[in-house]
């Protein structure tokens, strides 16, 4: 039988002609074991019934119950080797199917793979063999973005993802997103309250468990590829046990850091502005958005210094939800040469002092966006004040202003009186005049004051110590004193920039507010 498969060979001539493929194909040389499986595999197309018989014909032949079913394992055995073999040399051959009729070559595949989002790769990856050594590149995973509306992701697929990303990672985004993303001049917020996920039922708990992202979710950038080192945009939403640990030893493992947006972290604004002057200061845009709105009153003088001396790129600044003061935000705009787009909504102690005598100067000149929708102690005669000076010439690259609050302006006076039709804000001649200037001033026809005292309410019963809410009081007064005289002198003599210095010589309390307790 075997001479059957044997290559005739013969001595070749010293004129003869290398011969052709094509004509003398290769016949390949079979093994025993071939053989014998080749007839094994012949016997599928005979009855079933058949082969039962003949195995139980062996059976019976067989001494022993042991013997019998040693047999019965072996025949098992055999089974599963034949089903394993069987479905590798289907993937194989898929894999050269798909290799041939597939029309792009593998780096324009991995082109097209690194355009897909997270789920689509994962698909692709468990297609076939070609495609999942394809969606192994590194480069695939450079933008990741694992933001769904529910608790569906857990570190676990975080680490993969950024494991197989490298130092290719340029992008990571994680966490709930309640919606899409508002457009520019909305403030529809972002923080989503995870909590409201039933666990009461045993079974809806154990599912949020396996599929939350905890402190330890951004450990895997420090890792020892250190794939931190040029990720560039770091997006963070609702991550409910997120802390400033953590947080600051994720971003000490983002040198390169260009944009980092947080919002609905239970971490404080003056520690996370530390981390981020401390570790990225290569930062151009900075969005940070308050889980606790009203709340975090943490953010001191010099942290602004700081970062306006650490941080000298950063163009596009949003701090809302924050417990913010004017003195502070103009040691921001004014300090922040290059800033062009800034969002102060829904923060809670501006009045719009900050704005003035702001677009004449080295700082805040350049602002193309301005953004203090709801600011609910945004006093009306210091919007007018800024209109007037739009009239005026100022600010000539604003293109985007909203001044909008949906429980009105407040007055000279006192907050508590709203104002709902202003008559000295010039917005019709504003808009004559600046016909490039989007303005959004929106404010309700009559008030409604059950929003206001809701907000006095949460404030009083915070938790934040009586004793730092008065070590914060008194300083800030000092400061505020400070600030609002030499507003009122730079009416006079236009010189700011030797004002500003005053700033950074009061002492502040150092107090610190623990919102992993809220």
């Amino acid at each position: 039988m075997d001479a059957l498969f044997q290559v005739q060979t013969s001595a070749p001539s010293t004129m003869a002609k290398r011969p052709c493929t094509s004509q003398n194909p290769r016949i390949p040389t079979f093994t025993q074991m071939d053989l014998l499986l080749d007839a094994f595999l012949g016997l599928s197309d005979s009855p079933s019934i058949c082969i039962d018989f003949s195995f139980e014909r062996l059976l019976d032949s067989l001494p022993s119950d042991l013997d019998q079913s040693r047999l019965i394992d072996r025949a098992l055995k055999m089974g599963n080797f034949l089903l394993e073999a069987s479905k590798r040399s289907a993937r194989k051959r898929a894999t050269k199917h798909n290799s041939v009729v597939w029309a792009l070559p593998p780096d324009l595949t991995i082109k097209v793979f690194s355009m897909l989002d997270a789920q689509s790769l994962c698909y692709a990856t468990a297609t076939c063999s070609m495609f999942h050594k394809c969606a192994m590149d590194p480069s695939c995973y450079a933008n990741i973005d694992l933001t769904t509306v529910s608790p569906r992701v857990n570190n676990a697929v975080v680490s993969t993802m950024i494991h197989r990303a490298g130092n290719s990672l340029q992008s990571l985004k994680l966490g709930i997103v309640p919606g899409p993303t508002a457009s520019l001049g909305s403030c529809q917020p972002l923080v989503y309250n995870v909590t409201s996920f039933s666990w009461n039922d045993k079974r809806s708990r154990q599912g949020k468990e396996s599929s939350v992202l905890t402190r330890s979710c951004l450990s895997p950038l420090g890792g020892a590829s250190t794939p931190g080192m040029l990720l560039r945009t770091l997006h963070l939403y609702n991550i409910e046990r997120m802390d400033n640990p953590s947080l600051r030893a994720a971003l000490s493992a983002c040198p390169s850091l260009l944009d980092l947006e947080i919002v609905g972290l239970h971490v404080e604004l003056r520690q996370t502005l530390t981390s981020v002057i401390e570790n990225c200061q290569f930062i151009e845009r900075l969005f940070f958005e308050s889980s606790k709105t009203g709340r975090d009153d943490s953010l001191k003088s010099p942290t602004c210094v700081d970062l306006v001396q650490k941080c000298p790129r950063l163009v596009s600044l949003a701090l809302r939800g924050f417990k913010l003061h004017d003195y502070k935000v103009r040691i921001l705009l004014k300090g922040l040469r290059k800033l062009k787009y800034v969002d102060f909504s829904t923060s809670y102690s501006i009045t719009g002092s900050f704005l003035r005598n702001l677009g004449n100067s080295i700082g805040g000149n350049l602002l193309e966006v301005l953004i203090l929708r709801d600011c609910m102690h945004l006093k009306e005669v210091e919007v007018a004040r800024f209109m007037t000076s739009l009239l005026a010439g100022d600010f000539k690259f604003l293109r985007h202003l909203d001044m909008s609050n949906r429980e009105g302006l407040a007055s000279e006076g006192d907050w508590y009186e709203r104002c709902y039709n202003s008559r000295i804000i010039p917005i019709e001649q504003v808009m004559k005049e600046r016909p490039d200037l989007c303005l959004l001033a929106d404010f309700p026809s009559e008030g409604s004051y059950f929003e206001i005292e809701q907000m006095l309410e949460s404030e009083i019963n915070s938790d934040i110590s009586l004793q730092s809410q008065l070590s914060n009081q008194t300083s800030d007064s000092m400061f505020i004193s400070s600030s609002e005289s030499s507003y009122n002198s730079d009416q006079g003599s236009g010189n700011e920039d030797g004002r500003d210095a005053s700033y950074v010589i009061f002492e502040e309390s150092s107090d610190e507010v623990d919102f992993l307790a809220l």
